[in-house]
């Protein structure tokens, strides 16, 4: 017996669009953190470009990956978003590498081995707005905070680094087309 969605025709459908709320950096800082991403990939003889200066952001929450956006779902994640209230802040990155480095291939990726409180108190602010908008299926699990670098590439372990820190004035809802390296901001809040 063939296991379920193996016919022709039942195959699960592809996702095409994602929703999350993410910090970015201003662009001026995005371009910083590309070349020292390029930099760093280079160093580790690992091939191909960094994420664009464009995409870099810190995920917050992931509302979903689907075939196409449900009804609704854009305004709620908006309405979570315009209840923020947050002075900006810093984030601070301290290591680099693979979050799982035991797998051959992995993200490469920023992140820290503690601190940002900020951020953490940002995420639980946003975790209770999102709940209120009836969204709290998307607040599950741990929030480790991290900024992809690059994609798929051979793993290797985290290391710490000088840290690396930037400002964090805006918190933005982006609709990504996946497999197009497309983001499209649907809502932002500055953080003052």
């Amino acid at each position: 017996m063939l296991p379920q969605g193996s016919l022709p025709g039942f195959d699960p459908p592809v996702p095409t669009d994602r929703l999350f709320l993410a910090v970015f950096p201003d662009a001026a800082y995005a371009a910083r953190l590309e070349t020292f991403a390029a930099k760093h990939l280079a160093a580790r003889r690992m091939p191909g470009d960094p994420v664009a200066a464009s995409r870099l952001h810190a995920t917050l929450f992931h509302l979903g990956d689907y075939t196409e956006l449900p009804p609704g779902l854009i305004a709620q994640g908006a309405e979570a978003l315009a209840a923020l209230q947050s002075e900006p802040f810093e984030i601070r990155f301290d290591h680099i590498g693979s979050f799982n480095h035991h797998h051959p291939r992995g993200d490469f990726v920023l992140t820290a081995g503690h601190g940002n409180e900020p951020l953490h108190a940002l995420h639980r602010q946003l975790a209770a707005h999102l709940h209120a908008v009836a969204l709290s299926q998307h607040t599950k699990g741990s929030f480790t905070p991290h900024m992809t670098l690059a994609y798929n590439k051979p793993a290797v372990p985290l290391v710490a680094i000088e840290p690396v820190v930037w400002p964090a004035h805006e918190v933005v809802l982006v609709h990504s087309l996946l497999g197009k390296t497309r983001h499209i901001r649907l809502a932002d809040k500055a953080l003052q």
